[in-house]
């Protein structure tokens, strides 16, 4: 496991400054919008949205995906960082079986319609089935995976957080103790 400190550094080497996005030129029309800091700042609401916003860009938007989770984090008020990290899920290793299990996912869903066909021979085969068969199985295996997945993204990180700040408050009240241990009276419930 990575230390925090070292996780740390890492994120701000790698995250561009403040100064470069406001003076970025494409950036630039739109810089007081994006900056705004509740879009960077990491709060309880903001990281779970970013999240599911980046587990959904991730899988369903082709090419592009951290442009458009920072586009998209902007009117729902999701952090940008964690968007954009979590667009990561997909990459060249985990890509090719998020597909297969969409494509197994959809074809399983749409049923034996999917089999039957919906015209007939007059494309080549390979067409068909991407047309027919292939591409509507895809297609919904890949929403319905995007979804689902964004949704226990969300609840994961909110949980996740839930555990990280409750973990440092213990840690804090034990510090506190072992300093001061006659001075801290536990409260009364």
């Amino acid at each position: 496991m990575i230390p925090p400190g070292r996780l740390r550094r890492l994120a701000d080497k790698a995250v561009p400054s403040r100064e470069s996005i406001e003076t970025n030129r494409w950036l630039k029309p739109v810089a007081g919008r994006v900056m705004h800091s509740a879009l960077w700042r990491f709060t309880r609401r903001s990281v779970p949205r970013g999240v599911a916003l980046g587990m959904l860009t991730g899988i369903l938007v082709p090419m592009g995906q951290i442009p458009a989770s920072a586009v998209l984090a902007l009117p729902l008020r999701a952090n940008i960082p964690a968007a954009a990290a979590t667009t990561f899920l997909t990459n060249p290793f985990t890509t090719p079986p998020l597909w297969v299990a969409a494509y197994w996912l959809g074809s399983w869903m749409l049923g034996p319609r999917l089999s039957a066909g919906v015209l007939a021979g007059d494309t080549p085969g390979w067409l068909d089935w991407l047309l027919h068969r292939g591409g509507p199985a895809l297609l919904t295996g890949l929403v319905t995976l995007a979804v689902v997945l964004a949704i226990l993204g969300y609840f994961a990180s909110a949980l996740l957080w839930r555990w990280w700040i409750v973990r440092k408050r213990r840690r804090r009240l034990q510090l506190r103790r072992a300093a001061h241990p006659a001075a801290i009276v536990p409260r009364s419930r």
